[in-house]
């Protein structure tokens, strides 16, 4: 009995053994993996970080990769990158053709669940205060109706900053002089967002949304922000959207852009890394 017992302890300890070599090999094997694909592919074009992102390099290293910002927003913009992203693997992003940042939460709330800061929201919270500070200086305050909550979301939406916009004159149907008629992306379109010109208090699918225009002017029409960030310029008849200083990065205009690749794009601000 004691020589099978032996024998029965000698075949567990190999087994064991086996799994464990394995395991270490596949953890190194991942590593290696993760290493040689982070300086092609930590970034890619169409996609971007959440409001008050630190700088990218800091941002890979800083982020614990909890998932809160992906949970808490209401619109499920945000995204966990995937193992082909290297060292960005598991880490936020936002792909603008597919879902935008439009701000509905009203309080960037991604920015304020992160536990770390590589969201930082401290920015955001001195531009909030100092615009109350500001409209008291020229508006009486006690007067029925005031709500300081939207002088300070406007002001901390104003200073997001996730990239800037770009257009492509040649395939944007503003610059050929076209119009656009019909739902943008489609009827199968997951997209939501929240119009800037309703009084919806919350995002509702673009897939419902019908438009009529002589010029197509989306971009322009549906962006959050306004006429601080982008604008319809008419020169000499040529109507050609142009972005302006004051665009955040929030990708509406990308994700409503009814073109089959979008005319209009956000590069990320902090787009290059050196790690």
């Amino acid at each position: 009995m004691k020589k099978d017992n032996t024998n029965i302890n000698r075949r567990q300890f190999l087994i064991s053994s086996a799994v464990s070599v394995s395991a270490l090999a596949a953890i190194g094997a991942g590593v290696g993996f993760l290493k040689k694909l982070h300086s092609a592919n930590a970034r890619t074009t169409n996609h971007l970080r959440p409001p008050g992102a630190v700088d990218e390099d800091d941002f890979i290293y800083g982020c614990i990769k909890c998932g809160l910002c992906v949970q808490i927003c209401p619109i499920d913009a945000i995204h966990l990158a995937g193992i082909s992203q290297g060292l960005s693997y598991g880490t936020p992003y936002i792909d603008l053709r597919e879902q935008a940042c439009d701000f509905s939460c009203d309080s960037l709330q991604c920015v304020e669940t992160c536990p770390t800061a590589v969201l930082d929201f401290k920015q955001f919270e001195e531009a909030g205060g100092n615009a109350i500070t500001e409209y008291q200086k020229t508006h009486d305050v006690s007067e029925p109706g005031f709500n300081p909550f939207k002088v300070q979301i406007r002001a901390m939406k104003e200073e997001v900053k996730m990239g800037m916009a770009k257009l492509n004159v040649n395939t944007c149907l503003a610059v050929q002089g076209k119009g656009f008629t019909g739902t943008p992306r489609g009827e199968y379109f997951k997209g939501i967002y929240r119009s800037p010109d309703g009084n919806e208090k919350k995002a509702s699918p673009l897939r419902d949304r019908e438009f009529k225009r002589g010029i197509c002017d989306l971009c322009v029409t549906e962006c959050p922000i306004g006429e601080t960030a982008i604008i319809m310029d008419d020169t000499g008849g040529i109507f050609k959207p142009k972005v302006l200083e004051g665009c955040t990065g929030c990708g509406v205009c990308v994700m409503v852009c009814p073109t089959e690749n979008p005319s209009i794009i956000v590069e990320p601000l902090n787009q290059e890394s050196h790690v």
